[in-house]
């Protein structure tokens, strides 16, 4: 009795196929395993294969034609067969509701030919043969992960296995019987010959996909929802400075000598900076209050703290009149009690300003997404040794970069540039930071 073969689905996201060559034409004899055709989808063009033996009665699509997936490819029966009624009666059905009943395995047809293939070195990993479902199966089918390879143990002394396959390894002198087969049923891929090595019948590359899920904890939920409105409410800009270093790494080394076995780190002297500038730049400690703008006059920084679950904003408050020694107690005690979730709401709210720091883990550049209600954060990258020019010539060096990211409803590049050169001015010569009880 005749069957139709339908277009299969040959990958997740498929919806039409593009026949690229008929393999056989009308009344030709098909075998099972044979190449009836070549079909070209959004991923790949693949060889497709008839899965029963029977005569070529009908092509459905014509070489270089495309066809959805579902309508009919052609139709294989007895030679001289009526198929007048069957194509009827397909066509007066909903391709989707139609299960296939001659179905075909297609394998990646790889551009190269055999005989360069055979010249590659090492092996390469190559998707298994797959079969088109049935309408019956789950659609989970399609995803499944790829079974195991089993040595294949036929009943009539039959190996299943792609004719790609079975030349190369008539070629390469394997007996097929003895690979395992990773296809459909066992069947014996051109892959499973590439990758055999002998009498085990061990891949040399593994084909195992594996994945973890794990719920969304409150704090992540938090920040996803705070970041993202920001983002995408908040019109960013962004201004990157570099900042010679070698002035303040020579005023941090005398301080710490002064204070030890007290040490101040240079994110202490950054937020310190930061707080002087910005209270000769009060445009930029400011917030976005929808119909008002707000001008902060008082100095609250915010230093994101990294924890396992995200980040934490603690705030040290008033910074601009607080001693080194004094912010650098307070951004360790809140690195503290971050770790060991102890942090309260007072805390880490009432920020004017924020700073982002990952110089410590070797980050040269970065932006960072402005924290609300602030209309500015600094991302401060790490202190990166270099040559500068210094007096005319080119000299050995420090330097840091650091990114200002604004909300353009409040700050304008020509605020945020100021801002900036007044904070690369107290970092390149630190003594402007040092009044008395600065340190």
């Amino acid at each position: 009795m005749a069957e139709i073969v339908r277009m299969p689905k040959l990958s997740d996201t498929m919806t039409e196929g593009v026949v690229a060559a008929w393999h056989k034409k009308v009344g030709d004899k098909v075998k099972s395993g044979e190449v009836l055709a070549e079909i070209e989808t959004d991923k790949a063009t693949m060889e497709f294969e008839s899965f029963t033996d029977g005569v070529l009665l009908h092509i459905g699509v014509e070489k270089g034609r495309t066809a959805a997936v579902d309508s009919v490819l052609a139709v294989l029966g007895k030679e001289g067969e009526d198929i007048t009624k069957l194509l009827a009666d397909a066509a007066a059905s909903a391709p989707a509701a139609e299960t296939p009943k001659a179905g075909a395995k297609a394998e990646v047809k790889e551009e190269k030919d055999l005989e360069q293939e055979k010249e590659d070195n090492g092996v390469r990993e190559e998707a298994p043969a797959r079969s088109a479902a049935p309408a019956s199966a789950p659609k989970a089918a399609a995803s499944a992960a790829r079974p195991a390879a089993h040595m294949q143990t036929p009943a009539n002394g039959r190996v299943k296995a792609s004719p790609l396959a079975k030349q190369l390894a008539e070629e390469k002198g394997i007996d097929i019987s003895r690979v395992p087969g990773s296809g459909p049923e066992g069947r014996v891929t051109k892959a499973d010959i590439e990758n055999f090595t002998g009498g085990t019948g061990v891949f040399t590359v593994p084909q195992v996909e594996a994945f973890e899920e794990v719920p969304v904890s409150q704090m992540r939920k938090t920040i996803a929802r705070r970041l993202a409105e920001s983002k995408f409410t908040a019109p960013h800009f962004y201004l990157t400075l570099e900042i010679d270093m070698a002035r303040a790494m020579q005023v941090r080394e005398a301080i710490n000598t002064s204070i030890a076995p007290e040490k101040i780190s240079y994110n202490d002297l950054v937020i310190k900076a930061v707080a002087v500038a910005l209270k000769q730049h009060p445009k930029v400690n400011s917030s976005w209050l929808g119909d008002r703008i707000r001008f902060n006059q008082h100095v609250h920084i915010g230093v994101a703290v990294a924890v396992e679950e995200g980040l934490l904003v603690p705030v040290v408050r008033f910074a601009d009149g607080k001693p080194l020694r004094t912010i650098g107690a307070e951004v360790r005690d809140f690195a503290k009690k971050a770790k060991e979730k102890k942090l309260q709401p007072a805390d880490w709210e009432g920020n004017t300003f924020t700073i982002s720091n990952l110089g410590m883990f070797g980050i040269e550049e970065f932006t960072a997404i402005i924290n609300p209600p602030d209309a500015c954060i600094m991302a401060v990258g790490g202190i990166m040794e270099k040559p500068v020019v210094r007096g005319g010539q080119i000299v050995p060096g420090h330097t840091m970069k650091v990114t200002l990211s604004c909300d353009h409803r409040v700050v304008d590049g020509a605020t945020g540039a100021a801002f900036l050169n007044t904070f690369k001015q107290m970092l390149e010569e630190p003594a402007l930071l040092l009044g008395v009880g600065a340190i």
